[in-house]
């Protein structure tokens, strides 16, 4: 017997997960919640294509036994975009020379979850017990006026949704939100010039900045993430789950 696929999820409970798995079964998907072993039952290691929704851990544990690949915005992708796109001074440092800066700045690992993403008021504070050369994101701190989350596919946005405002949760469908059109132009801009350095299928947060002297600054590239583990917030589900299914190939698929 055949299906249109296999999606598994993490044994912990999302609301994302939960609308997701709904919508791929009723598209005929198996879906299948793992034990917290993390191991697939043996009736379903052949079935492809095969999905996964969930962690980094989790996603680790799974994409082997599925056969598959996850799709993931490189770790440098953020800094390496022309200043036009994050309006704010990013830089990858080893641990050892961020450890000596001396004011206020966002920093988050760029190799797993090694350290806590926050705000540090100085070097000094950054957590000890790791190599000098871990690799550490720094930008400037700055303020969201509000967030944004778009499920990109091919170079498209096939839904998206706010999902803060000043860094407080407050989840909106985009349609509904007064930004909407700034927001889409801002996104086509970024997708035109820079779709190439990404893979197929992502998510991408981005937003409008608090001016230094009050009002709205200027748009900028919160960050990219992985379709695979990005929380839904008041997005179309069966859009993002395009996207989800499309961000974990076939480990020999080359996209």
């Amino acid at each position: 017997m055949t299906h249109p696929g296999l999606l598994v999820l993490t044994p912990q409970y999302t609301s994302s997960g939960a609308r997701l798995a709904q919508a791929a079964a009723e598209r005929g998907l198996l879906v299948e919640e793992l034990p917290p072993s993390r191991r697939i039952p043996e009736p379903l290691r052949d079935i492809r294509p095969a999905h996964l929704y969930g962690g980094p851990r989790f996603a680790a544990a799974v994409a082997p036994q599925i056969g598959a690949k996850l799709l993931d915005p490189a770790a440098h992708w953020l800094a390496r975009l022309p200043y036009r796109f994050v309006s704010r001074a990013i830089r990858e440092l080893p641990l050892s020379a961020a450890r000596e800066l001396q004011q206020p700045f966002f920093a988050k690992p760029l190799a797993d979850k090694t350290f806590p993403t926050d705000v540090y008021a100085s070097g000094v504070r950054l957590p000890g017990g790791l190599p000098d050369a871990t690799p550490v994101q720094v930008s400037e701190i700055v303020t969201f006026a509000a967030e944004f989350r778009l499920f990109v596919l091919d170079g498209e946005i096939r839904t998206g949704s706010r999902y803060a405002t000043f860094g407080r949760l407050d989840p909106a469908p985009l349609a509904s939100c007064p930004e909407h059109d700034d927001l889409l132009d801002f996104a086509h801009d970024l997708l035109t010039a820079r779709a190439h350095t990404l893979p197929r299928a992502f998510v991408l947060d981005v937003g409008p900045m608090v001016a230094d002297v009050g009002g709205e600054g200027p748009w900028a590239v919160v960050e990219a993430g992985p379709g695979w583990f990005s929380p839904l917030y008041a997005s179309d589900v069966d859009a993002a789950l395009d996207v989800v299914l499309e961000s974990v190939t076939p480990a020999d698929d080359a996209s």
